[in-house]
């Protein structure tokens, strides 16, 4: 991809690399920056744009309950149908990519809204079959695989100087919309019903992302840097383990702290109704976790900026654990707004954290494909957790053993992580071995 053909040219326009180049080499760079207001006008775009679109799966998880009754099926079906958007995100984020790199971000962003709209339309139906169409392929794949990933790419392009905080504020699109859209859908599904209420919102997207679309500028075109060459085979280890190793353990730790990570925020909605609080309650819990999660995305930034990637991950999965099992314990309307605010203060860190990560532990030359292979991890350990807690609230009836369920996830996280913590304090940096 241009980007990362960019971040080579250049020294590594990624968040970190000058910082390992010394004074001389910041201040030429910087003086030389692409970034204007410009730049930041297509974080702006872009935020607005996600704002909307992450709207769409919130309305299966405020109105969890009434589909379900609806459709006369178990809460699991729904709660997958509901996942099944962020698998289709995280598979749709790695095709649109390169196809935003061939047609352009903005003809890309378009098409994304359409589907996103049409999704919505279909899952309106009414039918079982309809929300798992609706959702995985439209709604997920060809919707907000469409979005996310040609934006982000989009972005990170416009920067070189602060390029991390740009994807901070560009990611809490979703946040935002958790903030927004949860008390609006449970007033409009307790007046019009479910289907009614996505059906307008999906004419919504469409009259909204669209003309949004049209502000998406191409970025500035790249500058020519020279480079030495360099010749040989490499064979990397990182942390003292092969590379794909430590791939792969940093996917396994990002599906488990991501399966608790679901339950909370795709039930409780339905948690609060089955304890005989008001709908109306639940949303403006949700609000609250999403809300509180926003705030505290700058925070975390700020801590992976001190400590690094990895302890970034271990001390919100810690933070998140902790409320994963206030949440399985409290009965309380004032507790549960509580252990609510609490969650969204710990869980917002840890995606961006595992990017820090990876970019710290990795060279730039595999930013490209790492970074989508674990994005698409955490989306799917989310849309497992998602339909995970359905399925054993399904077999008992009440919640608590789906939060138990997701600390005992949480825990192995834990373990999988520090293993790579522990690692790291006696291997701080990546080893690259000449092979023979």
């Amino acid at each position: 991809m241009r980007d990362e053909a960019d971040g080579e040219a250049s020294g590594g326009a990624w968040p970190g690399d000058a910082d390992r180049r010394g004074p001389a080499a910041r201040t030429g760079r910087f003086a030389d920056s692409i970034e204007s207001r410009a730049s930041w006008r297509a974080v702006l775009v872009a935020v607005s744009i996600l704002t909307v679109s992450y709207g769409g799966p919130l309305i299966l998880v405020v109105g969890l309950k009434p589909v379900t009754a609806s459709l006369d099926s178990d809460r699991s079906v729904v709660a997958l149908a509901a996942a099944m958007v962020w698998v289709g995100t995280g598979l749709g984020g790695i095709v649109m990519g390169w196809v935003a790199d061939r047609v352009g971000a903005r003809a890309t962003v378009i098409f994304g809204a359409a589907m996103t709209a049409l999704g919505l339309v279909v899952s309106s139906a009414g039918q079982v079959w309809t929300l798992y169409l609706g959702n995985l392929v439209l709604v997920g794949f060809l919707g907000g695989g469409a979005l996310y990933a040609p934006l982000l790419v989009n972005v990170t392009r416009w920067f070189d100087r602060r390029r991390g905080q740009a994807i901070a504020l560009m990611s809490s699109g979703q946040y935002v919309a958790g903030v927004v859209w949860p008390s609006v859908f449970e007033r409009g599904i307790d007046r019009f019903g479910w289907q009614e209420t996505m059906f307008g919102f999906a004419v919504l997207v469409a009259v909204v992302i669209v003309p949004l679309a049209l502000l998406v500028r191409p970025s500035p075109a790249p500058r020519q840097f020279a480079v030495a060459a360099t010749g040989g085979r490499h064979r990397a280890r990182v942390l003292g383990l092969r590379a794909n190793l430590v791939q792969a353990l940093l996917g396994l730790a990002s599906f488990l702290c991501c399966v608790p990570m679901a339950m909370p925020a795709g039930h409780l909605v339905a948690l609060c109704s089955d304890l005989g609080f008001p709908a109306a309650q639940g949303a403006a819990m949700l609000s609250v976790l999403l809300g509180c999660a926003f705030v505290s995305r700058v925070f975390w930034g700020w801590i992976a900026d001190r400590i690094g990637g990895l302890g970034t991950v271990f001390l919100c999965s810690a933070c998140q654990a902790l409320a994963i099992v206030a949440f399985s314990i409290t009965q309380n309307e004032i507790g549960l707004f509580t252990v609510s605010a609490a969650y969204g203060l710990g869980f917002s860190g840890l995606i961006p954290a595992y990017i820090v990560a990876i970019r710290e532990l990795f060279p730039s030359s595999e930013a490209s494909w790492r970074l989508p292979l674990q994005l698409f991890t955490g989306m799917s350990g989310m849309a497992f957790g998602s339909w995970f807690a359905g399925a054993l609230y399904d077999s008992f009836g009440y919640y608590a053993p789906a939060f138990a369920a997701g600390a005992v996830f949480n825990l192995a996280n834990l373990m999988v992580v520090g293993f790579l913590v522990l690692r790291q304090l006696h291997r701080p940096r990546v080893l690259v071995e000449q092979s023979a």
